[in-house]
């Protein structure tokens, strides 16, 4: 999913000089779910891509499924910045979602925090491997379920939460990439999620 909700043009945004906590942020998800989009509705800064025009060269390598409309595909990762508040920056880095390019994931990882995983409900399966990829390397994580044009917005999160096995503590919540507002709450809601675990870790003999 590569196209956006039109947001007010934003202009080149400096580090503000009280920021004091980066916080390296992964979004993670199946293939055409939403990740560049993500990243490029939240970020205050011009986001780098490194995306690609699909070529037959991919075909039966990289299936679209149902984002037949996808003409363009992430070849490395995605990055971004959001300040969500004086003192407190994410830096945001998008995966690539097909399977040809999950070696890089564990490497996106290193000295990450925490990491959103983002779900089309269509294809719910594909985002079994991030899920698998994060519990193994004990990163926190929240998950987001990017409800596209035409998708079923009444699938009740619990379902969704079952189907995925998601454990009762991990934080689960719908959003549409295309908006930033709604995307920064994604953010927000993984920040909170990790000072939650913080605050447990402190509180525990």
């Amino acid at each position: 999913m590569d196209s956006a909700i039109s947001d007010p043009p934003r202009h080149r945004t400096p580090l503000a000089h009280s920021a004091e906590t980066g916080l390296k942020i992964v979004v993670v998800g199946g293939f055409g779910v939403g990740k560049t989009t993500l990243v490029r509705s939240v970020s205050e800064i011009r986001p780098l891509n490194t995306e690609e025009v699909m070529t037959q060269a991919g075909i039966g390598v990289d299936e679209p499924a149902c984002v037949t409309t996808k003409t363009t595909t992430t070849v490395a990762f995605d990055f971004g910045r959001i300040s969500l508040n004086d003192r407190m920056v994410l830096y945001l880095f998008g995966a690539p979602g097909q399977e040809r390019f999950w070696f890089l994931w564990d490497r996106l990882f290193s000295g990450t925090l925490g990491a959103v995983v983002l779900v089309d409900t269509r294809r719910m399966s594909d985002s079994w491997y991030a899920i698998d990829r994060l519990e193994h390397h004990r990163t926190p994580f929240v998950v987001a379920v990017n409800r596209f044009d035409g998708d079923h917005p009444s699938f009740p999160l619990e379902e969704i939460r079952q189907a995925l096995a998601l454990d009762a503590r991990v934080p689960l919540i719908d959003c549409d990439a295309r908006v930033r507002a709604s995307g920064k709450q994604v953010l927000i809601t993984l920040v909170d999620h990790l000072q939650r675990l913080a605050r447990a870790r402190e509180t525990t003999p």
